[in-house]
């Protein structure tokens, strides 16, 4: 057993003792998605936390969840093809993922949540927002976009060094993983990091190409979050939100 399996196995053990469980939910025949939930039943305010595209929900946002669980029902699901969520389906779009996500939410009986998305995550959880308006009350969103356009991807990418998102975000080698910013780790740490990001590499990259759209598919779309409350949610011109007062 590697040191990052024997790593999740305390921290799960940690997150149980917090309150937080692993719960799998079949969302339709072929599909079901991880959550890790409230262990008890509880009225207390929903904060849902979406991960990005290197690691799985609980390893992406374990500090958060563990600092929020006594406050707030905490949810932290995998995003189909991340941790233990699967599909024998072939859509792979975001719309797919959002979809996903919001029937499970509603099967655990949370009518109403904030959104706190990362990445990747962040481009779902506006979907989500988009899609179920009555579901998600409102969001905070880091390191994202509301959708990734050609412009965009191509942009970032110039940016990045990189020809392509699998390129950059699923390496095929320990050096290729080595090259991000990571802190200094030895080979064998690398290599058990890799093995987890390579997990359903064929279906991930699928992924990532249904994720860039043509900058005419895209149109900036209505969130009905933006009525609620004293403040103003705006959607910069680049596709950054703020909120004002």
């Amino acid at each position: 057993m590697g040191l990052l399996k024997i790593y999740k196995f305390f921290l799960h053990g940690v997150l149980k003792l917090a309150g937080i469980s692993p719960k799998k939910i079949e969302i339709q025949p072929g599909t079901v998605v991880n959550f890790w939930v409230p262990t008890q039943t509880t009225t207390k305010p929903a904060v849902v936390f979406l991960h990005g595209f290197a690691f799985d929900g609980i390893l992406t946002w374990q500090f958060q969840a563990l600092a929020l669980a006594k406050h707030y029902s905490v949810y932290v699901p995998d995003f189909v093809f991340f941790g233990d969520s699967i599909t024998d389906k072939s859509e792979r779009s975001v719309e797919f993922q959002a979809e996903c996500i919001a029937k499970g939410l509603k099967k655990l009986g949370v009518q109403k949540c904030t959104l706190v998305g990362f990445s990747y995550g962040g481009m779902v959880g506006f979907k989500m927002a988009e899609i179920y308006p009555e579901l998600v009350h409102s969001m905070v969103v880091t390191c994202s976009t509301m959708a990734l356009t050609e412009s965009i991807s191509k942009a970032r990418l110039h940016r990045l060094g990189f020809n392509s998102w699998p390129d950059f975000l699923l390496p095929d080698s320990v050096q290729g993983l080595a090259s991000h910013s990571f802190p200094k780790f030895p080979n064998f740490i690398y290599k058990e990091i890799l093995e987890g990001i390579c997990k359903y590499r064929r279906e991930k990259v699928e992924l990532l190409k249904a994720l860039v759209i043509s900058d005419e598919e895209f149109t900036v779309p209505s969130y009905h979050q933006a009525n609620r409350g004293e403040s103003e949610c705006r959607v910069h011109r680049k596709f950054r939100t703020y909120r004002s007062t």
